[in-house]
């Protein structure tokens, strides 16, 4: 005779074993995340050694007397919406002989980065011949200011203090900061004429309607804004407080 499985009341006994490869790959995830992030925090630490944020941070409270936030920007290579520019942000009917030349190589080394963007199922490596448009405004925006010069730079920070915002240049952030020219201050602004900054959105708007969608260099960057942005609009100058244990 056939002993059949006891089961408690309204339970299943095929429960248990339907559940185990759930939580095996619940606990799978939870390891490829935990190495994705040790892998970002690696490929951060080798594109922005530490250092140039300390450096920056030291030349603009001495400049401004102020607490500052800093942060590394990412991308550059942004598209531009305004009238009488390009697409890649340079003065229509301007250096047309050099965009000629400029824009064989990029086809070239672009077909190159398209394969390997194709190779990484279109992950990190990124498009190289779609360019995110960033900018907007009328012509002759006021953001324009910022970002002609932001577009020739090496090593971008982005400083805001309660009263002022600045792009500083330490050029390439892979470097010993020991070996590296001493940051440089390539364009601020002060209120009334400071844009209107977004952590949240990461986005500047000036007063003639004008806007910049700026990303940050990597996780790192991230997480170094949550120690002074409390969403969904609260910027702590001083850093955030320490969350206090509740009242048991």
């Amino acid at each position: 005779m056939v002993q059949r499985e006891r089961s408690e009341p309204g339970g299943d006994p095929q429960q248990p074993a339907e559940m185990a490869p759930t939580e095996a790959r619940r606990r799978a995830a939870r390891k490829l995340f935990t190495h994705e992030e040790r892998m970002q925090a690696k490929r951060d630490e080798v594109l922005v050694r530490p250092g140039f944020r300390e450096r920056v941070e030291e030349l603009m409270r001495a400049e401004w007397r102020e607490p500052v936030i800093v942060l590394r920007l990412g991308d550059t290579d942004f598209g531009f919406d305004v009238p009488g520019r390009r697409l890649d942000g340079t003065v229509r009917g301007k250096r047309l002989v050099r965009r000629f030349f400029w824009n064989v190589l990029r086809g070239i080394g672009g077909a190159v980065l398209y394969v390997v963007y194709l190779a990484n199922g279109g992950g990190e490596v990124g498009n190289p011949f779609h360019r995110e448009i960033r900018v907007t405004g009328p012509a002759n925006a006021m953001a324009l200011d910022l970002l002609d010069e932001l577009r020739r730079t090496r090593g971008p920070w982005l400083v805001c203090s309660p009263t002022r915002i600045a792009v500083v240049d330490t050029g390439p952030t892979y470097v010993d900061p020991a070996d590296a020219p001493p940051p440089r201050i390539v364009w601020q602004t002060s209120e009334p004429k400071a844009p209107e900054i977004s952590f949240g959105k990461r986005t500047m708007k000036w007063p003639d309607g004008s806007s910049f969608k700026f990303l940050l260099q990597g996780r790192t960057e991230q997480e170094h804004l949550r120690k002074y942005h409390e969403p969904p609009n609260t910027t702590h100058w001083h850093g955030r407080p320490a969350q206090q244990p509740e009242d048991t």
